[in-house]
């Protein structure tokens, strides 16, 4: 037998900071996603204790400021990709405002810590947001291309395949099949 899951990575992360700060009886508040804020002082073998349950998860606790700053600049992307509604500005303008730093200064520690740059990682995150809308919204490339705030369906087919190795229509079909095995089973 088999089953299928989805889950939202947001909420297990959250349950799991819970969990292990409630188990060391810690006393904090949960700011943002990946933002903790400690009410009072962590005595250093409480926090040893937190970090190494806290991996088990995969989950790092931060303490560079410039990774911190990498983190911020990658949940403002993904904010800004799962949007329901469009951008009515530039991704640029959009981080700088978010995050109180010029855009060129963001791009280049982006591109220093991950080796990659600010604008890949947003067409990352689309596509990849692409997919789920595909997959769990059951919406047409159109609707997507203008959730996704793509000039054209066509540029989004061309971004996609350069991901992917396969257009969006190509995915789509892979899905329906899939579905259809599925209810078969």
């Amino acid at each position: 037998m088999k089953i299928f899951t989805k889950f939202d990575y947001n909420t297990v992360c959250k349950k799991v900071l819970e969990d292990k700060l409630g188990n060391l009886d810690l006393k904090y508040r949960i700011i943002a996603f990946g933002e903790v804020e400690f009410l009072e002082k962590i005595p250093s073998e409480k926090m040893k204790l937190l970090k190494e349950d806290l991996e088990e998860y995969g989950i790092t606790i931060i303490e560079n400021q410039k990774t911190v700053l990498i983190e911020k600049i990658k949940e403002t992307i993904m904010e800004m990709v799962s949007s329901d509604e469009p951008l009515n500005v530039k991704a640029s303008v959009y981080l700088s405002e978010k995050l109180s730093h010029s855009y060129g200064y963001l791009s280049n520690l982006f591109s220093e810590i991950t080796f990659s740059s600010i604008e890949n990682y947003i067409m990352l995150q689309k596509i990849e947001r692409a997919k789920s809308l595909i997959i769990k919204d059951n919406l047409t490339l159109t609707e997507v291309a203008y959730k996704l705030n793509y000039s054209s369906v066509a540029h989004l087919s061309t971004q996609f395949k350069n991901i992917t190795g396969i257009t969006p229509s190509q995915f789509q079909r892979i899905i329906s099949k899939r579905r259809e095995i599925a209810n078969k089973l």
